[in-house]
């Protein structure tokens, strides 16, 4: 599995398993399935309501903890807290530290994402959290940040896929040294259907998920695909040995279409709680 390193030295491998909408009773199972499948990178949140079920997995596997890179996120109605929110995540994975916290959502109308980040940057300083990040952020919100913050984030978790590529927005956080990490991956499955995706697949013996995460990989993406089945998460895993060529590639980045799915970080203001 390819890594990359983080703005502080840190490594994340690329390819992570989210578990967002995963049942909070279904996720000890179902990270237990990626673990075993060979993820060793797992993304969670408070917001999920799932922490424990990462963590009862983690612990049961008897993998290393030192060899499974986690992720949680701050909660939207905790921006004034960010210190006790991190320490209940933290207790409710049953971990010592984590590898990457992020604020989940900047929620601009609160005006508490850069109280937040200073709370996040102590944490950081006192080893509880091996690197520090952002999620959701536009560029608006990264320059205010960045502005005041004495660390720069060494993530922004974004929705990208083909047909939202956000590529403005990528290049300015490469730029300023921030990886970019892609939820909705798949563009909820919507991407897959597509007639350059399929012929690519096709081509390859691969499944169209396969080939949209490999696009993703040849990116320099960090992307958490997530499922519930064992076999759609072992599957997706084998994407990290698919190489596509530049015309495959380019084929698929032609997708773009500019059309979000989720919520406008712009004006989104929900608490999470």
């Amino acid at each position: 599995m390819s890594e990359l390193t983080l703005n502080n030295g840190i490594t994340i491998p690329q390819l992570g398993f989210g578990v967002f909408q995963v049942p909070p009773e279904d996720t000890q199972r179902a990270v237990e399935d990626a673990l075993e499948a060979g993820y060793r990178h797992i993304d969670t949140a408070a917001a999920y309501r799932n922490e424990a079920g990462v963590g009862a997995a983690i612990a049961a596997t008897g993998i290393a903890r030192e060899d499974i890179f986690v992720t949680t996120k701050l909660r939207n109605g905790e921006q004034d807290r960010a210190q006790a929110a991190f320490q209940n995540s933290r207790k409710a994975l049953g971990l010592d530290y984590v590898d990457l916290y992020l604020i989940h959502w900047p929620v601009p109308s609160q005006g508490l994402y850069v109280q937040a980040w200073k709370e996040m940057e102590r944490l950081y300083e006192n080893n509880e959290i091996r690197a520090i990040g952002v999620s959701n952020f536009l560029a608006e919100h990264l320059d205010k940040l960045v502005e005041s913050a004495e660390i720069v984030p060494a993530v922004n978790q974004i929705e990208l896929h083909p047909s939202y590529q956000q590529a403005e927005l990528a290049d300015k956080c490469r730029s300023l040294g921030i990886a970019v990490e892609a939820y909705s991956p798949l563009g909820r499955g919507a991407d897959l259907n597509g007639n350059a995706v399929t012929a690519i697949a096709n081509a390859h013996n691969a499944t169209t998920a396969q080939v949209v995460l490999a696009w993703h990989l040849a990116a320099g993406n960090i992307v958490i695909p997530k499922s519930s089945q064992a076999s759609r998460i072992r599957e997706n895993f084998a994407a990290s040995a698919l190489t596509l060529s530049s015309e495959e590639l380019a084929a698929i980045t032609a997708l773009e279409s500019g059309a979000r799915l989720g919520s406008d970080p712009a004006v989104a203001s929900f608490t999470q709680m």
